[in-house]
């Protein structure tokens, strides 16, 4: 993994956290217990904090900012999906950000509720426990989230950091 330290903000990873050998963590950044951060996540803790909570998945190609006046917060038992760009929000606990998606400035993606896949949360939106953010710009569709299928994301992704953790040996 690559670890940068900025001036005096320095990552925080706890010791039962995976973090990608190609992932990169710069500056502000705390990470919790059995959180995993994937292959190409960055995590750029620059001109403010980012948060992530216990067991969650930040996952490969995945971008987190923040800004000196909105720090971005992802709570815990979260799945952020492939590809999304989170940017000076927050993210409550068991919640999901989809594939694609971006989440934008003082957003806030509520308890057990769903980003859809390429979704674009604007600007202070909140998503509504359980209901779901769809399109660009996200539209909000009250009751359609899963917290079932959200706490099956999130425990797959505990027990697949934990493979990782063990049995990840690089080749070459």
């Amino acid at each position: 993994m690559a670890l940068y330290r900025i001036g005096d903000k320095v990552p925080q990873v706890h010791p039962e956290a995976f973090v990608a050998p190609e992932a990169v963590i710069i500056g502000d950044v705390t990470i919790g217990a059995r959180s995993s951060i994937w292959f190409g996540a960055v995590l750029r803790g620059d001109h403010g904090r980012i948060l992530i909570g216990e067991e969650t998945s930040i996952q490969d190609g995945t971008v987190v900012h923040t800004t000196e006046t909105s720090p971005t917060t992802v709570g815990d038992r979260c799945v952020i999906g492939h590809m999304v760009h989170l940017e000076g929000c927050v993210v409550e606990d068991d919640a999901l950000v989809g594939s694609g998606s971006v989440v934008l400035h003082s957003a806030r993606i509520c308890s057990f509720a769903t980003v859809g896949a390429n979704a674009v949360v604007p600007n202070n939106m909140v998503v509504p426990s359980y209901a779901m953010a769809l399109g660009i710009p996200a539209k909000i569709r009250e009751g359609a989230s899963s917290a079932e299928g959200i706490a099956m994301g999130a425990k797959h992704y505990v027990e697949n950091a934990k493979l990782f953790n063990e049995q990840l040996f690089r080749l070459d």
